[in-house]
C-alpha cells in the first residue's frame, strides 16, 4: 500500500468526533507513516488550549493558525494527518489538502452527539443545544466535505480499526494510476 502512495500525505478530514485522531494514527502505523493532529500542534504552538485560543482571540485567529500548521504539514511526506472538523472552510486550505489524498470520515449526528456528549473541551459545542449545533455545523460543512477523494461513512458500531480497514480498502480506488507509454 505504502508503495502505491508514492508517499504522499493523507489528511482525515470531517466533524468533530469522527474518530480522525484514532483513525489516524491506526492508519500511519498501517502505512508507515508519521502521524500528526493538528490541532494538537496549534495548541503546542500558541502554548494554549483551543478552548482558550477561541476565548482570548476568537476563532478568525484560531483558523489562522490551522492554516499555517497546514500548510507546514503539506511540505511534508508520508504524513497521516488529522485535522480540525472546519479546516474545509478556508479555500486556500484545500489548496494544501489536495496535494494529499483527503479522506472524509463521516459519522451521523447522533453517533457524534453519543461521543462528544460529555466532552467540554470543544469551543463550538458550548452552546444550550449541542445536537442542534453539530447538525447545523455538519450541513454547512457537508458539500465541502464532499470534495474529498474518499468518503467513509461511519456507523456507531464501527471500531476505529474497522474503519482504518475500510481507508487502506479504499484507497487503491482513487490513486491515479501513472501514464502508460
Amino acid at each position: 500500500m505504502n508503495n502505491e502512495l508514492k508517499g504522499i500525505n493523507v489528511f482525515l478530514i470531517g466533524m468533530m468526533g469522527t474518530g480522525k485522531t484514532t483513525v489516524g494514527r491506526l492508519l500511519a502505523d498501517e502505512l508507515g507513516y508519521r502521524f500528526f493532529d493538528t490541532d494538537v500542534l496549534i495548541e503546542q504552538i500558541a502554548g494554549k488550549t483551543i478552548n482558550q485560543i477561541f476565548a482570548d482571540e476568537g476563532e478568525e485567529a484560531f483558523r489562522e493558525l490551522e492554516s499555517q500548521v497546514l500548510s507546514e504539514l503539506a511540505a511534508y511526506t508520508k504524513l497521516t494527518i488529522a485535522t480540525g472538523g472546519g479546516i474545509v472552510l478556508r479555500r486556500m486550505n484545500w489548496s494544501y489538502l489536495h496535494n494529499g489524498l483527503v479522506v472524509w470520515l463521516d459519522a451521523p449526528v447522533e453517533v457524534l452527539i453519543k461521543r462528544l456528549g460529555s466532552d467540554s473541551t470543544r469551543p463550538l459545542l458550548q452552546t444550550p443545544n449541542p445536537t442542534l449545533t453539530l447538525q447545523t455545523l455538519l450541513n454547512q460543512r457537508r458539500n465541502l466535505y464532499a470534495e474529498a477523494d474518499l468518503h467513509i461513512s461511519i456507523s456507531g458500531s464501527d471500531t476505529p480499526e474497522q474503519i482504518t480497514s475500510q481507508v487502506i480498502s479504499a484507497i487503491p480506488s482513487v490513486l491515479k494510476s501513472p501514464l502508460s507509454p
